[in-house]
């Protein structure tokens, strides 16, 4: 059974919903690729999922080693290619309280970051830099 639903508004926007909870994104064309850039582009999404799902998998990983995780934040920078139009490169800079981890708790949560489910789903042409700051 299918678990989402998206429609064409017009102008250049869709509409996704989750048919689970009923939550919506939008998406908009980016402006420099005829439309509004008034939501996230399919684009940001693709990139803003990895990023997501990078911190979830971490998240994962920290509950079941009962490692304390912080609250992370990742810079996210979509590179765009042309004809075709296509993402290209995704730099991500992590920035992770650090909690005093050891070389092998930073290597656990890096690892788990590094291999979540889109990351393995990303086509290899795409380059991917990830960049971990513990802070």
């Amino acid at each position: 059974m299918h678990s989402m639903k998206a429609k064409y508004l017009g102008g250049l926007r869709t509409e996704a919903i989750h048919l689970k909870s009923g939550k919506t994104i939008i998406t908009d064309a980016p402006i420099d690729n005829n439309g509004k850039g008034e939501a996230f582009s399919p684009t940001d999404l693709m990139t803003a999922s990895l990023a997501s799902c990078m911190m979830t998998i971490m998240g994962i990983t920290a509950q079941s080693k009962e490692i304390e995780l912080g609250e992370i934040e990742i810079e996210i920078t979509k590179i765009m290619g042309s004809e075709p139009r296509r993402v290209i490169g995704i730099d991500l800079n992590f920035n992770i309280p650090s909690f005093n981890y050891d070389d092998k708790t930073k290597q656990i949560l890096k690892n788990a970051a590094l291999t979540c489910p889109v990351a393995k789903s990303i086509h290899p042409d795409i380059e991917v830099k990830s960049t971990f700051n513990w802070i």
